[in-house]
Order: structure tokens, then sequence, then C-alpha cells
């Protein structure tokens, strides 16, 4: 089963776009920092957020620089030949569900 959870402080405002089609996408980027045991030292993993309709229109509004999010979905690939025809792939994360936490003092 593909299922993620992540927990992490986003990296930008959330940018929302509205499609011809009524479709609502919203993107974001999301910091989680986690404890590298070989080199000793905090590390932070960025992941790619994509948000699709209901949910989207809620990120869009309320997800803002360094605010704390939860987000549950699923990892997707993305693949295509870049310019130089070498292969590039994009791992995102497709959320289902997207969260706040802390208080809206947090992301001030």
């Amino acid at each position: 089963m593909n299922t993620a959870t992540i927990v992490g402080r986003a990296g930008q405002d959330a940018e929302i776009r509205y499609f011809e089609s009524g479709k609502v996408k919203t993107t974001f980027s999301l910091a989680v920092n986690r404890w590298d045991s070989k080199s000793k030292e905090e590390v932070t993993d960025w992941f790619n957020i994509e948000v699709w309709d209901k949910q989207a229109e809620f990120a869009g509004e309320y997800i803002k620089k360094g605010r704390q999010v939860v987000v549950d979905g699923r990892i997707s690939i993305s693949k295509w030949n870049d310019q130089s025809g070498e292969e590039r792939e994009r791992f995102l994360v497709i959320a289902n569900n997207v969260r706040l936490l802390g208080s809206k003092r947090d992301a001030e």
C-alpha cells in the first residue's frame, strides 16, 4: 500500500492554481528534520507536496512559510526527458489530507 504521513514545516507560502475545468491545485514544499547518525548532524529533507480540490483551497489559504503541517497521502514519481535527452525523475507527495499543527501565532 502506498501511503505516507509527513510532519514538517512549510518551506514557502502555498501556491494555488485554478484550472478551466474547475479543478484546483495547491503546491508547497515541506521541510522535515532528522538526525543523521553517520554525520552526527541534523539533516533537512525536502518534500514537494501537491494538493487537489477542496483540500487545495484550504491549503492555499492557510499554509504559510514556517507553518507546521501534517500531510497524509501517497508518493508519486514522475519521469521525463530533459532538453539534453537525459531521463529525470521527481518524487512528489499527493496529499489526501492536510492538517495544521501549532497555533496561528507559530506561523507568524
